[in-house]
C-alpha cells in the first residue's frame, strides 16, 4: 500500500510530533517531511519506508481506500 503525504502528516499530528520530530526519528530532514506533506515532492522508496517504518514503530497503523478514502488511526494500546 502506497501512503499520502496528507497520511504522513496526519499520523504525525495523531502523535502530536513536529516535522523535526519525525525527521528525526525517520533519519532523514524536516524539508523533505514538509515537501511531502504538501504534495511538492516525492521522497525515493527507501525514504518512504524510512518514514512509514518511524511512524509504525509508535503505533500509526495506515488505513488503505476503503470507500471512505485513505487515513491513519493508532494502534490499540498505544
Amino acid at each position: 500500500m502506497t501512503i499520502s503525504g496528507t497520511q504522513v502528516r496526519e499520523a504525525r499530528e495523531l502523535l502530536g510530533w513536529t516535522r523535526d520530530r519525525l525527521a528525526g526519528a525517520s533519519g532523514l530532514s524536516p524539508t523533505t517531511i514538509s515537501h511531502l506533506e504538501a504534495g511538492k515532492r516525492w521522497p525515493t522508496a527507501p525514504r518512504m519506508s524510512s518514514i512509514r517504518c518511524a511512524l509504525e514503530d509508535f503505533g500509526i497503523i495506515f488505513v488503505d481506500e476503503n470507500g471512505e478514502g485513505p487515513g491513519v488511526r493508532l494502534r490499540k494500546g498505544k
